[in-house]
């Protein structure tokens, strides 16, 4: 420090002093204003660019320090069996991790009320580097293959011309989409709206593999279930609540952890051979698809406890990185197109919207040594070269000093491919059956509340998109379609104009606002 500074002084991003943040500098105090005023320019254009591009999907979030404890089983067998990633070997072994809970279509400030899948993306610091377990609240997704994912976004964004988000565009997409029903069955229920972050279950979605000391794999799916217990929202109750605050769940989150009230989930994986199943009636790959548990149970394998708020949103929470590509030694893809197209895509986007040298930022940084011959890029904060390495060479293979490759460890798993390359769906879509299961396990006052907010949202729409609904949820359970119909019957023709998911009174919030505003004369 200079002599005319003490800790706690004022300083510019250069380290000079400021002595008079208060004032631009001016000829006379009234102005104008001189170019030359540095602490000025730079604190304004600092702040210009204080956002990075919001998240296209998974805006709002609420983030949590924590760590996980492995059990070092999954169920009563060693967990050595099925993979050796280490993080899960041993009883007690704790590994730190950061979890970002989001919405998906929504901007960054949107209500935390609105019917929405939720975002539940896990980041674990392992000895090996980090993995990131990238999933949603909900257990299945809209799509199976990876080139509609635009497509989907678009559809439940907002329209491009009035900037809302409109059901008659969503079931536009939905109706040519039917394998979209199991989800839309879950998402129009309570289920589409979790009470808040910390009485949710989370799911990786997609299929992975585990992979053990031997070379030999299985498929997993990984679940989340709070300890805490699960509660959902009628869509009347959101309401009221977002009436009252509109960041309800963050606040949860927050405030449960400052008092001590950890929230706690066990993560469970199911196991299934790495094969065809001909004996299913749905690939195992298909992500709008659950694995029956009653085959298939749910095995627990740890903990997750979330300890720790973050000391700074930005830098934590809204940097926070995750992609699915990002696995450790025992963890493995499997050949799920929808999984295959988010690996490819979610590192590409963190590049565009944090930056190329996202990595390098302590919150998504791994917590062990990193050895790489990247180089530059924007904000680049340091070389990845360890100690001793020669600075001169950025490249391998070398015989001059440079870094090497480590050695290759236990063998990985080599399935055997074969076939000729095509553009063809699977063989085993199946988009009625599961869907028509969820609608006969919901409890009565479940099926009563998909049901209003089916019609809700299915009532403005054009008979064409209204009919393809109802053929859908009639192949799904003939009761489900029938008190569809019965509900749009009521509700008349469709004038094509639709609001938010769910809603039921948006069009007459409007003219609420209107007729209930207060006049008031101009000042």
């Amino acid at each position: 420090m200079t002599e005319r500074e003490t800790g706690q002084s004022l300083t510019d991003r250069q380290g000079h002093p400021i002595a008079d943040n208060q004032n631009l500098r001016t000829v006379g105090n009234r102005g104008p204003t001189t170019l030359e005023n540095y602490h000025f320019l730079e604190k304004i254009t600092h702040f210009d660019r204080e956002r990075t591009p919001e998240r296209v999907v998974h805006a709002r979030g609420a983030g949590a320090h924590g760590y996980f404890e492995a059990y070092g089983k999954v169920g009563e067998e060693p967990i050595a069996k099925y993979t050796r990633a280490k993080l899960f070997q041993e009883a007690g072994q704790r590994t730190p991790l950061f979890v970002r809970f989001s919405s998906v279509i929504h901007g960054g400030h949107s209500p935390e009320t609105l019917r929405d899948p939720r975002g539940f993306a896990v980041k674990f610091y392992t000895e090996d580097g980090n993995w990131d377990l990238v999933g949603n609240n909900l257990k299945v997704f809209f799509i199976r293959d990876a080139m509609k994912f635009p497509d989907l976004v678009h559809a439940f964004k907002p329209d491009p011309v009035t900037n809302r988000q409109d059901t008659v565009r969503i079931f536009d997409f939905v109706s040519n989409s039917p394998e979209a029903l199991h989800m839309v069955t879950f998402l129009f229920s309570p289920w589409g709206i979790p009470a808040n972050y910390r009485q949710m279950q989370g799911s990786g979605v997609n299929t992975y593999k585990w992979v053990n000391s031997e070379g030999q794999a299985v498929l997993v799916k990984y679940h989340w279930e709070p300890k805490q217990g699960i509660k959902n929202l009628t869509q009347a109750e959101a309401e009221s609540v977002q009436g009252k605050n509109f960041n309800h769940a963050t606040q949860d989150l927050y405030e449960a952890i400052e008092r001590g009230d950890y929230p706690e989930w066990e993560l469970c994986v199911q196991i299934m051979s790495d094969d065809y199943h001909p004996e299913l009636s749905f690939d195992p790959l298909d992500p709008t698809k659950l694995w029956p548990p009653e085959q298939f149970p749910f095995l627990p394998v740890g903990r997750m406890v979330l300890n720790r708020n973050p000391q700074n949103y930005f830098a934590e929470v809204e940097q926070a990185a995750f992609g699915t590509g990002a696995l450790v030694d025992g963890l493995d893809f499997s050949d799920d197109k929808l999984l295959q197209g988010r690996t490819f895509s979610y590192s590409d986007t963190q590049r565009y919207r944090v930056g190329s040298n996202y990595l390098q930022l302590p919150i998504n940084a791994p917590k062990k040594r990193v050895a790489t011959n990247q180089r530059d890029g924007q904000m680049a904060l340091f070389v990845d070269s360890p100690p001793g390495s020669n600075p001169h060479v950025n490249y391998e293979p070398t015989s001059l000093g440079g870094i090497v490759e480590a050695d290759r460890g236990d063998p990985e798993y080599t399935p055997r491919i074969e076939g000729n390359l095509v553009r063809e769906p699977i063989d085993r879509p199946n988009n009625y059956e599961q869907a028509g299961d969820r609608f006969r396990m919901f409890e009565d006052w479940e099926r009563e509340e998909l049901i209003a907010n089916l019609v809700n949202a299915l009532a403005p729409a054009p008979e064409v998109v209204r009919s393809k609904m109802v053929e859908h949820f009639t192949k799904c359970d003939p009761e489900y379609g029938r008190r569809v119909k019965e509900g749009l019957d009521a509700r008349g023709p469709g004038d094509g104009t639709g609001g938010p998911m769910g809603a039921a009174k948006a069009a007459r919030a409007v003219l609420e606002a209107e007729r209930d505003g207060h006049s008031a004369s101009p000042y």
